[in-house]
C-alpha cells in the first residue's frame, strides 16, 4: 500500500483515539470496566502513533517531493500541528491510564519523552506554519478555515497535559517553572486563537461556503475552547503545591471565572457546527478524514466539563461531561469504522481529487 498521499492529517485519528482514554479516565461517574476499556484504547492509540510515525518517515524518505508539496499547500500545512497533539495526547494517556499496565516509573518516562517532543514540535508549528502562510502561501481573504487553528492550538494541549508531570518534578523551582511555562503556552495559544476566530467566522458569514468535506472542521473551533478550559482547571489542581502564595489560590478562581463562560461559548458553537454539519449531510456530504474533527475537539470539552465539575461541585457539569463523552465515543466509533473501510478499499490513500472551484 503506497504512502505517497499519507498526509499529516492522519495524526488526527491518533488524537481522536487517545482522547477517549484521557476523557474516560477522569469521567466524574463510576462505570464498571470503563478504566480497563480506556487503557485498551490508550494502547491502541500508542500502536497507531508508532505505525503513523513509521509510515510518515517512509513518506519523507521516498516521497520527499510530496512531503514538501504538503508544506507548500495552505490547506495541508496546518495539519502538522496534529503531530504535536498526537504525541501529547498519547503521553497524557500514559500517565492517566497507561501506568496501570506499565507502572508509574515507566509511565513518567514515556510521558516525559512524548511531552517534550510534542511541545517542541507544537511550538515550532505555531510559528512556522503562520510564517509560511504570510511569506509563501497564497492565501485569499475568503480562504479562512478552522484548519488554521491546528498549529496554534498545539501549545494549548501542552499547557493542559503538562501539569500531569508537575507532582513528579522536584519541589520548588522545577515545579513552579513547569506550571508557569504551561501558563505561558496557554497565553500564546489563546491569543493566537483570538486572532484566528474572527477570520473564520467572517468567512462563514460573508465568504464562500465551506466545501462539503470541510464542514466537519467547524468542530475544530471547540479544541482551543475545551482545551483552554481543561488547562485552567489543571493549573488549579497543581498550583497549591507548586506555586507560592498569594498566587496559588487565584488559579482556582481563574479556572471557574474563565472556564464557565468559555464552556458556554463552546456549547453555542457546538450547536452551530452541528446544524451546519446536518445541513451538509442533507446536501450529500460523505465520509472524509475530516470526520475525525468530531472526536478530539469534543473530547477537550469533556475534560473541560470534568474540571469544572470538580472545582464548582455542580452536578450540571458532571452530566454535561457524561453527555459529551457519550457523543465522543459514538463519533469515534463512526470515524474509526469508516476509516478502516477506506483503508481496506484503498480510497483514503489514493491521490486526492481536484479541489472544487
Amino acid at each position: 500500500m503506497s504512502v505517497r498521499h499519507l498526509g499529516p492529517n492522519w495524526y488526527a485519528s491518533v488524537m481522536g483515539t487517545a482522547i477517549i482514554a484521557n476523557a474516560g479516565a477522569t469521567l466524574p461517574v463510576h462505570v464498571p470496566g470503563l478504566r480497563t476499556a480506556c487503557t485498551v484504547v490508550w494502547a491502541l492509540s500508542g500502536l497507531m502513533l508508532l505505525a503513523l510515525l513509521s509510515a510518515r518517515a517512509v513518506h519523507w524518505v521516498r516521497h520527499r517531493d510530496q512531503a514538501k508539496a504538503h508544506l507548500d499547500d495552505p490547506a495541508v500545512a496546518p495539519f502538522y500541528g496534529c503531530l504535536s497533539m498526537a504525541l501529547l495526547a498519547v503521553g497524557a494517556g500514559t500517565m492517566l491510564v497507561g501506568q496501570d499496565w506499565i507502572g508509574l516509573r515507566a509511565a513518567i518516562a514515556v510521558d516525559a519523552v512524548l511531552f517534550t517532543a510534542g511541545t517542541l514540535v507544537g511550538l515550532v508549528a505555531a510559528v512556522a506554519i503562520p510564517y509560511l502562510m504570510v511569506v509563501k502561501h497564497e492565501v485569499k481573504p475568503g480562504d479562512a478555515s478552522p484548519v488554521w487553528l491546528l498549529p496554534v492550538v498545539a501549545p494549548m494541549v501542552s499547557a493542559a497535559v503538562g501539569p500531569l508531570l508537575v507532582p513528579h518534578l522536584p519541589a520548588g523551582q522545577w515545579q513552579q517553572t513547569m506550571v508557569l511555562a504551561c501558563v505561558a503556552m496557554f497565553g500564546l495559544s489563546l491569543m493566537a486563537t483570538l486572532v484566528m476566530l474572527p477570520l473564520i467566522f467572517a468567512r462563514l458569514v460573508t465568504g464562500p461556503a465551506l466545501p462539503l468535506p470541510l464542514t466537519p472542521t467547524l468542530f475544530l473551533v471547540l479544541g482551543p475552547l475545551g482545551q483552554s478550559t481543561t488547562a485552567a482547571n489543571k493549573f488549579a489542581d497543581v498550583a497549591p503545591t507548586a506555586i507560592q502564595a498569594p498566587y496559588a489560590q487565584s488559579f482556582t478562581a481563574f479556572a471557574v471565572l474563565y472556564g464557565v463562560p468559555v464552556m458556554g461559548f463552546a456549547l453555542m458553537w457546538l450547536a452551530l457546527a452541528g446544524a451546519m454539519v446536518r445541513r451538509a449531510r442533507k446536501n450529500g456530504m460523505g465520509f472524509a478524514m475530516t470526520w475525525w474533527a468530531f472526536t478530539f475537539p469534543v473530547g477537550t470539552c469533556v475534560t473541560g466539563a470534568e474540571g469544572l465539575a470538580a472545582h464548582t461541585g455542580l452536578v450540571a457539569f458532571k452530566w454535561l461531561a457524561v453527555a459529551l463523552f457519550v457523543f465522543l465515543v459514538g463519533a469515534w466509533a463512526v470515524a474509526g469504522v469508516q476509516t478502516l473501510r477506506g483503508l481496506v478499499s484503498g480510497r483514503l490513500l489514493a491521490a486526492p481529487a481536484p479541489a472544487p472551484r
